[in-house]
């Protein structure tokens, strides 16, 4: 009798969470009010480097993100103004759980679990919830001049973004934050996942361009711009990015 009711109250709990978790989702997504983002920095290789970086950050670090998508969400006829705002978390000090690439779903899943207790256990921002929260790991190129790939999860609203820590990459910094915050707002990956190559069409900032090549801009999602049917390069800051129609269509800006 008492593991029957141990395994209803654990499906209660998973049913509530799930609950709570769609209609956090929805509400996201129905662009009626501002969306509240805030990022938490992280000292991801824990040198001192990365801890002086992480201390001279400052809201107008980000406000390129906010005017990107006062931007977007104009050309695409979304009325809100401003759709986002990016808010500036004090430093976590603890590190999110390594993420899972090429696990089965159940791996997935726990790990999807885990980093959402983390995120709960490490939420340094004490005003108002935010609606998305974005873990940015920053590193030090001259330890780790290779960053592992970010991650943005729709269920829990949140994302780990590994970052460099220097000023001069603060521009691409904030388009894998963007990449990332989208993917949170139900936006899919629009690049192949062998070559890193942008899908065409879906993955062009401007498909029915003459020339085709070079192109001026990258698709946000597909996160480089296509300069021949081979090669594309990653934008160095928010000027070179746009939404495209697929991933406006996605995060319901058109319906």
């Amino acid at each position: 009798m008492w593991r029957v009711t141990r395994i209803a109250v654990l499906l209660f709990i998973l049913a509530t969470v799930a609950q709570g978790a769609w209609l956090a989702r929805t509400r996201t997504t129905e662009w009626d009010r501002t969306l509240h983002v805030v990022i938490y920095p992280v000292n991801g290789d824990g040198s001192q480097t990365v801890e002086r970086y992480i201390g001279g950050l400052r809201g107008a670090t980000f406000e390129p993100i906010e005017a990107f998508f006062n931007k977007e969400a104009e050309n695409h006829g979304v009325r809100l103004r401003p759709p986002i705002l990016v808010a500036l978390a004090p430093p976590v000090s603890s590190q999110p759980p390594a993420p899972l690439f090429g696990g089965g779903k159940a791996e997935i899943l726990v790990w999807s679990l885990r980093l959402r207790y983390w995120a709960y256990w490490n939420n340094t921002y004490k005003r108002a919830k935010p609606d998305v929260r974005i873990f940015v790991s920053y590193n030090d190129p001259a330890i780790r001049p290779r960053l592992a790939h970010s991650t943005g999860l729709q269920k829990g609203l949140l994302g780990v973004v590994n970052a460099f820590a220097t000023a001069d990459m603060d521009g691409s910094n904030n388009v894998v934050i963007t990449h990332e915050l989208l993917h949170t707002l139900g936006a899919a990956d629009k690049y192949d996942l062998v070559t890193n190559q942008p899908l065409f069409p879906v993955g062009y900032a401007d498909p029915r361009a003459e020339p085709l090549f070079p192109q001026i801009h990258a698709e946000i999602m597909a996160g480089r711009i296509p300069l021949s049917d081979t090669r594309a390069e990653i934008p160095a800051g928010m000027d070179e990015i746009m939404i495209g129609a697929r991933t406006a269509r996605e995060i319901n800006w058109v319906r």
